[in-house]
This record gives structure tokens, sequence and C-alpha cells, in this order.
């Protein structure tokens, strides 16, 4: 009895000369930051952090660098690396084998329905005339982190996703999420759809009231520096790269201000696409008060253009690194809005990326690499051809979507096809074509000689209601493409799947590692620093070198950890 007595007066003596540190104990168990920013650069290879490095600012990606944890080798486990299909698994923690988001688009195995990943008939658009609204995340199998925020706080917390495209703000934002805006190339505004609202709210119209795109791109587009100071990249003129339509030449300057006339959608392949991006983002947290409320907010932004100037130029032009050299100033320009908004250390950010992006097949072949273009239009011309004089059907196959042969479900049944017979001469067929490496019948890819991580690669991209039951993988170098200009993404390679992660302000200390982590490692990341549920499709763990910073504080009752 006395030794208990004496255990309460101890405990009560130590609370009450502590009582401050026993405070700040609780407060740092239940502190979130005010706003979390999850931004994803599209087609962002993660050299590109250092590549151009030297003509970086201090205030965009190298405080990202000097201030977060970066995960230096940080890679995509499926296939393939395509826009959707990253933002899902950035966001989800899933991977396309569950979540269902297999592709930009995919082909429905049972039916023959041609599939956009965030089409919805059942939704309306909002903000515009026409169909570029009607779409929502119903295609979307899983939760995201997002979602579980917003149940984590009883819906308290704020949800909102932002991109030019449709696909990259309403996948991340989630099936919850209290909006999502995209780019409306025929009324260069930004939309919705009536999945989340009937009306845009009046900051949105106020917004695409002053006419920003046309603003920005009214001088056209000229290299941010002298052009002959852009040493990381290839002389200006060079044959892979794709001119603008109305273009002569695709050499500086571009007179995108002309071209935005004709087709405001033009935009989108230049830098100033992601200034608006984030301009937007920006009127967004004030517009929503983000930040500003009792319970985390989340936002979720794609800065687009990144991609679509490597599409058309490559990774090895002066356009492409003057999109970095500007991106890297509006980055830094929005760190500071965050600053003065939100307070440092009271949000967290973490920048990652979808997909990298490979070599223009141009570019390699001048440098001696081994490259050339996968022409699957012709490839499965003859594949039907084979597939006819052997089965007496003719187009059993509807397309190589996605590296993945799919076939006309339908037909096989009506003609009483033997699968495994038509999967085996498929198989046969395609591995002797030029720039296949492998053609592999999943259902049977135990058997299959394929190293890994391509085999775990594969199995976590097959969802089989959505992919066709073939899957090929080019030859490194390879890749499917149309024309001669330009470049593109969707395989296995580093090229495509090294992707940069950095974590940076509220419970991040400064860091960087070289083990190999995930893209499915991001969310649950991110859950295990909120202290909430990861998504119900979550197949990634927790980065512990980004968490471990946030537990030390933790356990010392770091007051960065307090919701100021």
């Amino acid at each position: 009895m006395l030794k208990k007595t004496f255990a309460i007066l101890s405990v009560c003596f130590l609370l009450f000369i502590f009582p401050s540190s026993y405070v700040n104990a609780q407060k740092a168990q239940l502190s979130r930051p005010k706003l979390v920013v999850g931004i994803a650069i599209d087609q962002m290879r993660w050299d590109y952090l250092y590549r151009y490095n030297s003509r970086y600012g201090e205030g965009g990606f190298k405080r990202l660098l000097k201030d977060g944890f970066s995960c230096e080798n940080t890679l995509i486990n499926y296939l393939p690396s395509y826009t959707a299909v990253g933002h899902t698994v950035i966001f989800s923690g899933s991977i396309p084998a569950i979540d269902g988001i297999v592709g930009n688009d995919w082909i429905d195995q049972q039916t023959g329905k041609h599939w956009y990943c965030t089409e919805d008939p059942t939704v309306q658009t909002v903000g515009a005339a026409g169909g570029a609204g009607e779409m929502s995340p119903r295609n979307m199998l899983v939760s995201t982190v997002t979602d579980e925020l917003r149940v984590a706080t009883n819906f308290h917390s704020k949800v909102v996703g932002i991109s030019l495209k449709d696909r990259a703000a309403i996948l991340p934002a989630g099936h919850t999420a209290n909006a999502a805006f995209w780019f409306d190339d025929a009324s260069a505004r930004f939309i919705t759809s009536t999945y989340y609202m009937q009306d845009l709210p009046e900051w949105v119209k106020k917004f695409n009231a002053q006419e920003e795109p046309a603003k920005l791109v009214s001088k056209g587009w000229n290299t941010l520096y002298p052009v002959n100071t852009y040493t990381q990249s290839t002389t200006d003129k060079v044959s892979w790269e794709g001119a603008y339509n109305g273009e002569t030449s695709p050499v500086f300057p571009h007179a995108v201000n002309q071209f935005y006339q004709k087709n405001h959608g033009v935009i989108r392949s230049t830098p100033f696409g992601n200034t608006l991006t984030l301009k937007f983002a920006e009127a967004a947290i004030n517009g929503y008060a983000l930040g500003q409320g009792t319970a985390t907010d989340f936002l979720t932004i794609n800065c687009a253009s990144t991609d679509y100037v490597g599409h058309q130029f490559g990774p090895n032009s002066i356009e492409i690194e003057d999109t970095y050299l500007r991106l890297d100033k509006d980055l830094a320009s929005f760190f500071k809005f965050l600053d003065q908004k939100i307070g440092k250390g009271n949000y967290l950010v973490f920048l990652t990326a979808d997909h990298g992006a490979a070599h223009a097949i141009g570019f390699m072949k001048e440098h001696h690499i081994p490259a050339d273009f996968l022409k699957e239009s012709d490839m499965i011309k003859q594949l039907n051809a084979t597939l006819n004089r052997q089965f007496g059907v003719e187009k059993l196959v509807l397309s190589g979507m996605n590296y993945h042969i799919n076939y006309d479900m339908k037909k096989m049944k009506e003609h009483h096809l033997d699968d495994e017979a038509v999967k085996k001469t498929t198989v046969d067929f395609l591995r002797e074509q030029p720039g296949v490496q492998y053609a592999v019948d999943i259902d049977h890819i135990g058997e299959a000689p394929v190293p890994e991580p391509l085999k775990t690669m594969i199995i976590n991209g097959y969802n089989r209601k959505r992919c066709g039951p073939v899957i090929i993988i080019p030859e490194p170098g390879w890749f499917s493409g149309h024309g001669t200009t330009g470049t593109t993404h969707g395989n296995w390679n580093p090229f495509d799947t090294h992707i940069p992660l950095i974590f940076m302000g509220w419970g991040i200390h400064h860091g960087a590692s070289n083990r190999t982590v995930h893209m499915t490692d991001i969310t649950p990341t991110v859950a295990a620093l909120l202290h909430i549920q990861m998504p119900n499709g979550c197949v990634g763990s927790p980065i512990t070198e980004v968490t471990g910073g946030f537990d030390s504080a933790h356990q010392n009752g770091s007051a960065l950890l307090i919701n100021r």
C-alpha cells in the first residue's frame, strides 16, 4: 500500500515540476500540419534535380534538397509507367492490379469497350460548354490518402485537386474531395464536373475572368537566358524535335502567342502552363482558406506542362531545360507564398513525379545508343494476319494498348477458340519481332524466363478485367510511338521509372537516402506522418528515414510538431 501511494505521489510530483513537457508531449501526439501539398511534376526524370542544379535558384528545387529529405532511389514498381497510373499510385499507395487504373485508357476485357480513365457519362461539365467536364474518380477502385484524411477528420479537412489534365486533378484528390479543377482548352478556363458541385465558386469565376492564359503567352516563348548558355542541351535545331502547328522549324523564339489564338491548348506545351497551374493553386488556397481551419487540409497539384514539352521536344532540348529553369522560379514563388500564408514549418510538402521519359530515338541513334520505334500498328496488323491463318478468324486482336494484347473476346467465344492456343501463337509471333525483348502470357508468368524486377512489375500492373493477357516488353531504348519526333514513356527502364521524391516542411528533417523505395511507399509515409489509416488498397510501407525525423522529434516533444 505504501509503495502504491509513493508511486502515485511520484507521478504527481513529476507532473507538477514538468507540466509543460507533459502538455507538449500530448500536443505532439495529436499534432498535424495545417496543410499538406502533394506536388507531382509530370514526366520529371530524377536526374533533372541535378542536371540543371547549377542554374536553379535558392528557393525552388535547391530549397527542397537543402531543407527537405530526398529519397534518391525512388522507383516505380509496376507497368506501364503512364500518367493516370502514376497519379493513382502516388496518392493511393496501391498498384494497377488492385486500383484498376491500368493506363490513361484501357479496354474492358469482357465487352471490348474503350474506357478513358476518368470518363463518367453520369456527370456534366461545370464552368464551360462541351464534354470536357464529364469526368469523375469513379473508375478508381480504391481510396486515396486524401480520402483517408477526410474520413479521419470526420470530413472537416478540405481536399482540392488541381492540374491542366483532368485525370491528374481528379485521381489524386480521391472520391471524397471537395473539388477538382482542370483546364478546358476550348474556353481557356478552369472547369470541374457535377460530381463535385453544380456551379463554380466565385473565386474560380474571378480567376477565369482575368484571362491569365492569354496574358502568360502574350509575349511568346523565348529563352529565359541567352540561348548559348544552355550547355546541358542539344543545339536549338535538331531533327527529332517537334514543331508547333504553324511553325516552320522548332527553334526559339516560339510564337506561341500567335498559335494560342487558334488553339488555347497550346499553353500546355509551354512552361507557362506550369505558371498558370501554380497561380491557380494559390487562388485555391485563398478561395477555400486551405490551412486556415482546425483540421489539416490537403492540396494536390500536378504541373503538367513538363510532360507536354517533353513529349514534343525530348529530354535533351533547350525547351525542356528552359521549362525546368522557369518551373524552379515558379516553385520558389509558390513556396514563398506558402511561407507567408500558412507559415513556414506549418505545412508539409512532398514533390515527386508520375513517371520519367526516354531520350528521343533520334538523339539515341546519333550517339550510337541502341534504340528504335516499336511499330505497334504494323505489328498488330501482322499478328492478326497470323492468327487468322491459324484460327480462321479475322481481327482477333483489338489493340496493343498499354503494351497489352487485347483480344476481341466476343469473337473468341463465338468461334469457341482455345484461349491457350491463341495466346501461345501470339507469344511465339511477338517474340520474333524487332524490338521485342519479352512477350509474356501473364497467366503463366511464373514459367516465363523474365528476370526481376520485371516479373513483379508485370504482375503489379495486371488487372484481369482491364488488361489483355499477353504483355510486350520492348528492348531497352525501344518504345511504342508514331512519327519521328519527340519522346514518350511507359516502360520499365530507369529513364521512365526512376523518379524524384522529396519531403519538406512540417516534421521533416534534412537528409537523403539512396535506399531503394517505391512509388507505393509515398502514401503510407504521408499517412504515418498524419497518424491516419492507409488507403484500402495500399501495398507500400512508410519510408522510415522520413518518418524517423518525425519519430525523434515526437519523442523529444519538439515544437516543430506542434500545430501552431
